[in-house]
């Protein structure tokens, strides 16, 4: 097959996409198939029409690639390509949409509210620790942790570096202390839970994509009523939102309240394909080879009407 591999674009993840991208590329000429490395800009929709591929393999991160944008421009230009389409892509990336799909159907998510960041000024929006992060990033983009020890004043400085500098408004979420968790669903699977251990600090967007910064336990040593909990409900997830292809769902553990303890925080439809990145690390765990897991990707989307 004829494959264009979107990748790069303008978004705050966009070296983790050329990475990924460069992956895909690299993975598709060795099955056999032609790849032509599309770096998305405001001139995508001719580059497409002049590759005139069999199958697009989505490898952006971040808007307008994770957000439903450039699924409906694939959608109108009638290319079939890898990963969720328009409708799951706009309310999988909108954490506030995901609960209200998530929650009523029984999946526990952190409770919390939009503030507008020029509140925080004022006062804080919840007891101290909390979490703040953008309503429509990924990989951890943006994402603050407030404490009573941290630097950012009590309330918040303006003056103190953090996302409410560079976002309107901010979803903010009580901390859950203990451990950080994810899972990997491709198809109608959900392969393995990976426990993540930063070596300093909280899984930031450093600690995702540089090498060293963090530990992945892969399997997680849970007790298994917790890694069966984390299986079910990332698939439960994938299927509720309409997912396709693969996702990613990350989960915090209060490992001292047990079943009580386990939250999902957000689902990823774009996850990373990069040598550090977590969906091909657990296909790998299931002796799924990075190759078959783009063939796997690819046929997805060619069997999708």
């Amino acid at each position: 097959m004829k494959v264009a591999v979107l990748m790069g674009g303008w978004s705050a993840e966009r070296q983790v996409s050329l990475t990924s991208g460069a992956g895909v590329a690299a993975a598709c000429r060795s099955l056999g198939h032609e790849a032509v490395e599309i770096d998305m800009d405001r001139d995508v929709a001719r580059k497409l029409a002049d590759a005139v591929p069999d199958v697009v393999f989505n490898a952006l991160h971040g808007t307008p690639g994770e957000d439903g944008s450039v699924q409906g421009l694939l959608d109108l230009m009638g290319l079939r390509y890898t990963h969720s389409g328009v409708t799951t892509s706009a309310i999988a990336i909108d954490k506030e949409l995901t609960k209200r799909i998530l929650v009523p159907h029984g999946i526990r998510m952190p409770e919390g509210r939009m503030v507008m960041s020029e509140s925080l000024y004022a006062e804080d929006p919840l007891p101290r620790p909390y979490v703040l992060k953008p309503v429509n990033e990924g990989s951890s983009v943006g994402v603050a942790i407030v404490t009573d020890a941290s630097n950012y004043g009590q309330p918040i400085a303006r003056e103190a570096a953090g996302p409410w500098q560079e976002f309107a408004a901010l979803l903010a979420e009580p901390f859950i202390p203990g451990k950080e968790l994810t899972v990997a669903v491709l198809g109608e699977k959900a392969l393995a839970v990976t426990e993540l251990k930063p070596t300093k600090g909280f899984y930031d967007y450093d600690a995702k994509y540089t090498d060293g910064l963090t530990v992945h336990v892969c399997p997680a040593e849970l007790p298994p009523e917790i890694e069966a909990a984390c299986l079910d409900m990332a698939l439960k997830a994938h299927q509720l939102l309409g997912c396709r292809g693969t996702s990613r769902a990350d989960f915090r553990w209060d490992d001292t309240q047990g079943l009580d303890g386990l939250y999902l925080l957000e689902v990823n439809t774009q996850p990373g394909m990069t040598p550090l990145s977590l969906v091909p690390e657990q296909a790998r765990h299931c002796g799924i080879s990075y190759e078959a897991l783009v063939q796997t990707l690819l046929d997805a989307a060619m069997a999708t009407p």
